[in-house]
């Protein structure tokens, strides 16, 4: 994670409340993509929403906690296979367009999250 201008990846973003809009914008590309909104149905929206804030926030140089379970853990058992994985980062990404963010803050928010790919994808 590079800092631009003296400026972490957090604070480019807009840091907690610039998140918090991306967040609010990812939750409404899952629960409506239909590669991945099954995967959302019974899911408690306030908390999934408070756990992708705390992990965006921490993962950018944010001072939040991410108080949720690692990624292995957290999605063990539920084969998600690699469209589901591109799904979810292009609905995170289209959330970012949304919210005015620049190429520089997304290629940097993509790699974060492909590092993750090997504890989320499971096939």
């Amino acid at each position: 994670m590079s800092e631009v201008n003296g400026k972490s990846l957090y604070e480019r973003l807009g840091g907690h409340e610039g998140i918090s809009g991306i967040v609010e914008d990812i939750w409404k590309n899952h629960t409506t993509n239909p590669e991945v909104k099954i995967r959302y149905q019974d899911s408690d929206g306030e908390e999934v929403k408070q756990k992708v804030l705390e992990l965006f926030c921490m993962g950018t140089g944010g001072p939040e906690t991410y108080t949720g379970q690692d990624m292995l853990t957290a999605h063990r058992g539920m084969n998600i296979n690699e469209q589901e994985f591109v799904a979810v980062i292009d609905d995170v990404l289209d959330a970012m367009n949304k919210n005015g963010c620049g190429q520089q803050e997304k290629d940097e928010v993509l790699a974060i999250l492909y590092s993750m790919k090997p504890e989320v994808v499971h096939v």
